[in-house]
């Protein structure tokens, strides 16, 4: 059974070119959503998600419609491809189900996994240059040395609470006893 899904990102948008062309490619049914590709739960989306079986095919007019990135896209097809169910995008004339589709969505797969490696490279290489010229990255302390041994004369002394030193020093009482305990 091919099962079709097609979105606009605005209501100023109309549907009709999307429908009339997953039925004229023969889908029995049409789930539909009016929301920005950016948004992540699309209810039509999920809907013809949980509707396809096995052996059915998902269809959608543009690839654009079905996922929010190149990322996003090959989680779904994957995910449908688990399932036993195929996916076909008519503009682009893909069918996972035929073996050339396969080997289109397999590059689209090889692509984003490069393009993940390249940002990871990038992102490590610029961590190391920082740390080169002696910049350290995460989160800076929440106390001082000189406030750290506040907080401990505090907290040995017992005469004040520990919601007391907290708000003294503006912690939470976890960063208190992660302090306490070094």
């Amino acid at each position: 059974m091919l099962v079709g899904y097609a979105r606009v990102s605005t209501t100023d948008q109309t549907l009709d070119l999307q429908q009339d062309s997953l039925t004229k490619a023969g889908c029995t049914k049409i789930f539909t959503d009016t929301a920005s590709g950016v948004k992540t739960e699309r209810e039509g989306l999920l809907e013809a998600i949980s509707y396809v079986r096995p052996g059915d095919t998902l269809v959608v007019w543009k690839l654009d419609r079905l996922g929010r990135s190149l990322r996003d896209l090959i989680d779904r097809i994957s995910q449908l491809h688990t399932c036993k169910i195929g996916f076909k995008s008519i503009t682009e004339n893909i069918d996972t189900t035929t073996s050339g589709g396969k080997l289109i969505f397999h590059i689209f797969g090889a692509l984003a996994e490069f393009e993940r490696d390249i940002i990871r490279e990038r992102t490590n290489a610029g961590l190391e240059a920082a740390r080169v010229r002696g910049k350290l990255g995460g989160r800076p302390p929440a106390l001082s040395p000189e406030k750290i041994k506040l907080a401990k004369k505090l907290y040995a002394d017992k005469s004040t609470s520990v919601a007391e030193i907290c708000k003294m020093l503006g912690i939470s009482r976890h960063t208190l006893q992660r302090y306490v305990k070094e």
